[in-house]
């Protein structure tokens, strides 16, 4: 809510839209962009999620995966894969935080 404060403190028409589709909708347009685009290179992901944590002008985003396409990779190899597979929409960002993990079974 901080941040949507300051977008609506600098009066910028195009970031308070963006900061009052935040709070209409469940997910903003970048977070289901970025998950389908996950999900497309990552077919054997058991779990997705995608957070805009830039208050919603997707500027910044949280990605957690959970795939067997990690098994046998260590961390930065699989972050590596994550940042591959986005690489056209971070030229657009200002920081991604990843987070990956291999199925328990």
């Amino acid at each position: 809510m901080i941040s949507c404060s300051r977008f609506l403190f600098r009066n910028k028409s195009v970031l308070v839209s963006k900061c009052v589709q935040r709070f209409l909708s469940s997910q903003t347009d970048g977070e289901v962009r970025i998950a389908q685009i996950l999900k497309e290179k990552f077919p054997l992901s058991t779990s997705i999620k995608v957070v805009d944590i830039s208050g919603g002008c997707g500027a910044m985003y949280e990605v957690h995966i959970e795939s067997e396409e990690f098994k046998g990779k260590r961390t930065v190899q699989q972050h590596r894969l994550v940042n591959q597979a986005l690489k056209d929409e971070i030229q657009g960002m200002h920081g991604l935080r990843i987070f990956t993990e291999v199925p328990r079974k």
